[in-house]
């Protein structure tokens, strides 16, 4: 983290609120749907009412997305199960298994592993920043042996998409 005006600057994920919110409205809504219907049935009871209440917690957990959160030289994934943390400034290897969806895989020197949905780097310039920061320090330090093909392509479609996005909202494309 930085330090900025006598506070700890620090970046997050600008839409984990919005996701959060939706988590708990999709979960609210299920257990009060599921409270009416049982309570119109007529089969409403003390036992069934904490079954969909426990139903209704587990789907919030569940659709709950991670919480990313960046500064100068670490990166963490947050769930409610839960807490990854890499330091980015001492990363050694970054992989991406699969296609297009596939998760960034990062591990650092201090033998910490970090999953992370690449969309969130993309949605969010200052994560992307403060892991580009991160990166350019392990490759000086010589730690980051694999993985810099990886996350040079990243970073192409990252800025291709930002391009887009600047051209669109300006009314260029």
């Amino acid at each position: 983290m930085r330090r900025l005006d006598d506070r700890w600057v620090r970046a997050g994920d600008r839409h984990w609120r919005g996701s959060a919110r939706l988590a708990s409205s999709c979960a609210a809504l299920f257990g009060t749907m599921s409270l009416l219907i049982d309570w119109d049935a007529g089969s409403l009871s003390l036992p069934r009412a904490l079954l969909w209440l426990g139903l209704s917690a587990a789907l919030f957990t569940v659709l709950l997305p991670a919480r990313v959160t960046a500064g100068a030289g670490w990166l963490a994934v947050r769930s409610p199960w839960h807490r990854q943390m890499v330091r980015t400034d001492a990363l050694t290897t970054v992989r991406r298994y699969g296609g297009v969806s596939s998760p960034l895989v990062l591990h650092d020197a201090h033998g910490h592993r970090l999953e992370l949905d690449p969309r969130v780097l993309a949605a969010n310039p200052l994560i992307w920043h403060e892991l580009d920061t991160g990166v350019r320090r392990s490759i000086e330090r010589g730690t980051l042996l694999h993985g810099t093909d990886v996350l040079r392509r990243l970073g192409q479609r990252i800025d291709e998409e930002t391009m887009r996005g600047v051209l669109r909202e300006s009314g260029l494309q």
